[in-house]
């Protein structure tokens, strides 16, 4: 069976967003292009870990000797998009993912493949061919600029969550947390 490819060569917008509230958020990679818009469910360490990977390929471009593609060092400030989620109908939950470089378009190539749960469908011998679902995956490729500028907002949006206890480093809920700070 044939994958389902959504496909997005220099998309108008591809940001990192939540839903809920912080200590119950769902992460979204969104992506639209015209009245196309995808969005695919992350885990919020997969969403830092794709910012950090993307900051490292385009830094390892700057080392490159006679490197003529113009990476920018620092956040494009035009390229900052800090808006909301769009319309959010999740497409599929994230599980593999995969990042690159294209050379020939001077772009960074995110791939993300949903979850596939093999244990579930060998253990379940009464179900028919037809009710298989297509495979599907993202493919999304972005100039430099708007690489960078994604990094940064993904990494703002990862750190807004709840603050970290500075006794234990675990995140602190509105309800409490086991560790007390001291009274100075």
């Amino acid at each position: 069976m044939p994958t389902r490819v959504h496909e997005f060569d220099w998309p108008d917008r591809v940001v990192v967003g939540t839903i809920g509230l912080p200590g119950a958020r769902t992460f979204y990679l969104q992506v639209r292009a015209g009245n196309q818009i995808v969005s695919i469910a992350m885990e919020k360490q997969q969403s830092a870990l794709l910012a950090e990977k993307i900051d490292e390929i385009l830094d390892q471009l700057l080392t490159v000797e006679g490197n003529p593609h113009s990476v920018p060092t620092s956040t494009p400030i035009e390229l900052v998009d800090n808006d909301g989620l769009e319309a959010v109908e999740e497409q599929f939950r994230t599980g593999a993912m995969g990042l690159g470089w294209d050379p020939t378009t001077a772009q960074v190539v995110i791939e993300a493949y949903p979850i596939t749960d093999v244990d579930a469908d060998s253990d379940d011998e009464s179900s028919d061919a037809d009710d298989a679902e297509v495979p599907e995956m993202l493919l999304v490729r972005i100039p430099v600029g708007t690489a960078r500028a994604f990094a940064k907002c993904t990494r703002e949006v990862v750190g807004a969550g709840r603050p970290a206890c500075p006794l234990c480093g675990y995140p602190v809920d509105a309800d409490g947390h086991v560790c007390t700070v001291p009274e100075a």
